[in-house]
């Protein structure tokens, strides 16, 4: 199955036709195939590798029309197609399969009592950004190569190996093409097809091929990620976008999270395209209204539209109950207006309009709180369509920061946690392509909220690879944000920004130049500060204050150790004003577990007199006892923090304070704190039987503590401590004793 490479005089045409052909040959379920996907135009390539997931990675057929009554527990989805970004170190795109294959290895489906079940077939495989390897030294383009005549016997012979079940599709520019050519020859003899795909190349000073162009036009002002840092005390559906926390070295956590992602309701009221009454057959009509029983009458009458995209409409509208009659029949409605203007030939910008339209309506559901993988997938493949009609539309940018946005979403959308990477890397290639398409002189607004998206999709981008770098490059997309975006605009925007400015850099200081970064991240912080007020933001005024406590906390480990932890105390102390247990039991949990752990550090210094360490040990015990009591509160609800590693903190701050010589208390006292001490460890060694380090490291706590009964209150103590331990662990404490 191989394709003519000739460039064809209408580019657009001749690409529908080609990805038509691939999109076959992918679907057709046959093994061992070799695609080879030719485009020098990333910013094509990057559009139809995406539509190609988006359509082929969970088929609708099943995915998402699961029956109703399936069980919750069911086999999660597996995925058709992987995409894979080649990885330039190593370039071995087999070794890549193979070890995702291992990672991710195929559910067992249809097992019973009676039948041990099949495992799901394996996935196809397509790979992206070999473009990149011309960046790479000679040897590791010679290494790539070398890697592709190995894999010859992947294809050509029977050797045992789950990947001669799997297909491959490599995307390559034209020069990749005659390098494979020429030198893997045995590679190039193995191909099942060749699909080329027509455009410009891109250029090598750019990240895309995409034309830099922005209209006068007004552009609707549609979905950004507006990040500022989410207060733990939201509701757990706002809980579903926070970004990662921060953290201790003592397994403490400190949480300074990033206000949840979500697209700006637009207000404006998308005017029909079409007038259906007029454009429609009545039976037509009659037939939407009738339900999902003419469905598949209607499927096939939508000749013009992907399939792909009328069955994920439908798909949509059939998973959910919708109560109302007009809201269900209004993207049935939008599908026969775009398929009547395809009947009557009307020029792209039309069509781009229509399409667009429907975009708009899935983004509005997932705006009021619908963010299925469906309406993500329809509202991509929609806006995606529209940008193939009318490339110079004024509304490019924002559809192009929507796609952004909506594969960020895409990528915290179960099930395709294992493909996040893949996704946040596209939504940052469509940030990039938004940012090419606006002058940030004549719309300073978009460009700084593109930019601050921008930076958002690359700090969730560390959580995965080169976290260093890409915190790096969060840190320089909101600093040019913030270029052109000023209190004076919006002054809760820009508080945000300079929020998220601030976490990005905290996340820096982590890798390197600490004291730089993390001074950085307070000056941020309390810009950030400047704009809230208090009384009329208190949870917010409340959580930034924390993100300052974790600054400061974190500066006191490489300078000024005391000056910076009372810092970091008392901005926590101030955050407790506002995160009260009343309002926000987890959020004032969190800051308690910080304020704790603050003051047993401060306790610790060799600078503090003995008086001092025992009033911080005290107020040390204090902090945590509260943080653990409101947690135990919350009856399972999710914390930002680590619970276990809190009843160790406790049990070693009673420990502290008992043993230190300055300690001036009784018998009583000493085995009271003793006691506490022993029993929190014996709590956290609880939870820790699936965690093999963290379990020996407080198995030693539980043994330490059993010395100090023993050192304090001679063999009765020892024998109290003893009565209070498990049976079945009693042999081997004794053993250490």
């Amino acid at each position: 199955m191989s394709v003519n490479d000739t460039p064809h005089n209408d580019n657009s045409t001749w690409n529908r036709q080609v990805y038509q052909r691939l999109k076959l040959a992918l679907s057709l379920g046959l093994r061992r195939q070799l695609f080879l996907a030719v485009c020098d135009d990333l910013h094509l390539r990057n559009q139809v590798a995406a539509r190609l997931h988006s359509t082929l990675a969970y088929p609708v057929g099943q995915v998402l029309y699961q029956p109703s009554n399936a069980q919750e527990n069911s086999t999660p989805a597996y995925p058709r197609l992987v995409t894979l970004r080649l990885n330039l170190t190593d370039p071995n795109p087999v070794a890549q399969i193979n070890q995702w294959l291992a990672n991710y290895p195929p559910p067992i489906i249809g097992a019973s009592k009676d039948s041990p079940g099949r495992p799901s077939p394996i996935p196809a495989f397509q790979i992206v950004g070999v473009e990149q390897l011309t960046k790479q030294p000679v040897a590791i383009q010679r290494l790539f190569l070398h890697y592709l005549r190995l894999s010859e016997q992947y294809f050509s012979t029977q050797e045992s190996s789950r990947f001669l079940e799997s297909n491959l599709l490599l995307w390559i520019p034209r020069p990749w093409l005659s390098a494979i050519q020429q030198s893997a020859p045995q590679f190039w003899r193995c191909r099942t097809g060749v699909f080329v795909f027509a455009g410009e190349p891109t250029p090598a000073t750019q990240n895309s091929g995409y034309p830099e162009r922005f209209s006068n036009s007004r552009s609707l002002d549609v979905g950004n990620l507006e990040h500022s840092i989410l207060d733990e005390s939201v509701s757990q559906a706002e809980l579903k976008s926070t970004v990662s926390e921060l953290k201790f070295e003592n397994n403490s956590d400190f949480p300074a999270q990033t206000e949840e992602n979500r697209l700006d309701r637009s207000q404006e009221a998308v005017p029909s395209i079409v007038d259906l009454s007029k454009t429609a057959p009545q039976q037509q009509q009659s037939a939407i209204r009738s339900g999902s029983g003419s469905d598949r009458h209607l499927l096939s009458s939508l000749s013009h539209i992907s399939s792909e995209l009328t069955e994920l409409v439908f798909a949509s509208i059939n998973t959910k109950i919708i109560q109302d009659t007009e809201e269900r029949w209004q993207p049935q409605q939008i599908l026969l207006d775009i398929e009547e203007l395809h009947l009557q030939e009307v020029s792209g910008e039309i069509l781009a309009e229509a399409y667009h339209r429907l975009g708009n309506l899935y983004r509005l559901r997932i705006e009021q709180g619908e963010s299925t993988l469906e309406n993500l997938m329809v509202a991509i493949l929609a806006y995606q369509e529209a940008i193939s009609y009318d490339e110079t539309s004024p509304q490019i940018p924002d559809i192009l920061n929507d796609l952004g946005t909506l594969y960020w979403m895409l990528s915290r959308t179960p099930p395709n946690s294992e493909e996040g990477q893949t996704y946040i890397e596209q939504a940052i290639e469509f940030y990039q392509l938004a940012l090419e398409t606006i002058s940030p002189q004549t719309h300073p607004e978009t460009y700084a909220r593109v930019q601050n998206n921008l930076g958002t999709a690359y700090g969730d981008l560390a959580r995965f690879s080169h976290a260093a770098e890409n915190w790096q490059q969060a840190v320089l997309a909101y600093s040019e944000a913030l270029n052109y975006r000023t209190a004076d605009m919006d002054s809760l925007k820009y508080a945000a920004c300079q929020n998220n400015l601030g976490t990005a850099y905290w996340h820096l200081g982590q890798y390197n130049q600490p004291i730089v970064h993390l001074k950085k991240a307070i000056a941020a912080y309390n810009q950030a500060i400047l704009h809230y007020n208090p009384q009329e933001e208190p949870l917010k005024y409340g959580m930034i204050q924390n993100n300052i406590g974790t600054a400061y906390w974190n500066l006191a480990q490489y300078e000024q150790p005391g000056e910076n932890l009372q810092l970091a105390i008392d901005v926590y102390n101030e955050a407790l004003k506002y995160r009260t247990p009343a309002n926000v039991p987890a959020a004032c949990a969190a800051t308690q577990n910080n304020l704790g752990t603050a003051y047993w550090h401060l306790a610790n210094l060799s600078q503090t007199t003995k008086e001092a360490r025992q009033k911080y040990l005290q107020l040390c015990i204090n902090a945590y006892e509260e943080a653990i009591a409101l947690a135990h509160s919350l009856s399972g609800n999710p914390l930002s923090f680590d619970l276990l590693a809190s009843h160790n903190n406790l049990g070693l701050a009673h420990y502290q304070l008992v043993t230190d010589k300055s300690f001036n208390g009784d018998k009583a006292t000493r085995s009271q704190h003793l006691e506490i001490a022993l029993d929190h460890h014996l709590q956290a060694l609880n939870g820790l039987s699936k965690q093999p380090e963290a379990y020996q490291t407080t198995f030693a706590y539980v043994v330490k503590t059993i010395r100090a009964f023993h050192n304090e209150l001679g063999i009765q103590g020892q024998n109290i401590a003893l009565s209070k331990v498990p049976s079945q662990l009693l042999p081997e404490i004794l053993s250490k004793l």
